[in-house]
């Protein structure tokens, strides 16, 4: 007698799904073993039942399901085996579940020595920041300050404008008086120079000797351009708002 030839058939369960080549001279019991590594259910908590295109479900069991072969079920290609995990809900485990999962992440430095990323074949293209005519990362830095600079308030940020600080809980208010690179200030880009209204500031307009802009002592501050809002900020005057509320 010819053996049976293997038959292909889909395996679903809650957390899989694969195609798999089924012998139909298997034992049920030898089934459920292989079916164990493929769905994560172990062979004693299977409940399989057999589906075949919109016919109802036929279970696939046995009193003794050592000596049942799956010759004995209408087996056809592309068939579908479901394996329905009979365990409690807390005593499953979730494969889906990847949050306490350890999770590597490569050191910046061996990934920049590697040939085989994508890092690697940006630098071989010449493209992006290795592109020959990108600029550097400081320049990129300068920009994006200089950006700040001309977007901040209707009209851009320059000598003579009104303005306050941010955020808005800082609440003083002054003119400005200069924009530009300030060598002695660490860091890349321009600097906006301040004459407070009030002396509330850390300079005179000068740092480390270097005059930027002329104003009363102590009124003077150098801040980033993301600090400022130009507009229309009059002086605050405390003292005749106590006045009017006498």
């Amino acid at each position: 007698m010819q053996a049976a030839h293997d038959i292909p058939l889909l395996i679903t369960s809650e957390n899989s799904s694969s195609e798999r080549r089924i012998t139909p001279s298997w034992s049920i019991a030898h089934l459920k073993t292989k079916l164990e590594p493929i769905t994560g259910v172990p062979a004693s908590s299977q409940k399989l039942t057999l589906k075949i295109a919109s016919q109802p479900a036929t279970a696939i069991e046995a009193a003794n399901e050592e000596n049942v072969q799956l010759s004995r079920y209408p087996l056809q290609a592309y068939a579908e085996i479901h394996v329905l995990d009979t365990r409690p809900a807390g005593a499953r485990v979730n494969f889906a579940d990847v949050s306490s999962v350890p999770k590597y992440e490569m050191p910046p430095d061996e990934y920049e020595s590697r040939n085989d990323s994508v890092l690697a074949w940006k630098k071989s293209q010449k493209l992006g920041r290795f592109a020959p005519d990108a600029p550097s990362i400081e320049q990129q830095k300068i920009n994006a300050l200089q950006r700040e600079v001309d977007e901040r308030g209707t009209s851009g940020i320059g000598p003579g404008k009104r303005c306050r600080l941010l955020p808005a809980t800082d609440d003083r208010r002054g003119t400005v008086k200069f924009v530009g690179a300030v060598p002695q200030i660490p860091g890349l880009g321009p600097w906006v120079g301040i004459a407070l209204d009030e002396p509330s500031g850390k300079n005179d307009g000068s740092v480390k000797g270097e005059r930027y802009f002329e104003c009363a002592p102590n009124c003077g501050v150098f801040v980033r351009p993301e600090r400022v809002e130009v507009g229309d900020f009059p002086a605050l005057d405390d003292l005749g708002e106590e006045m009017e509320e006498m």
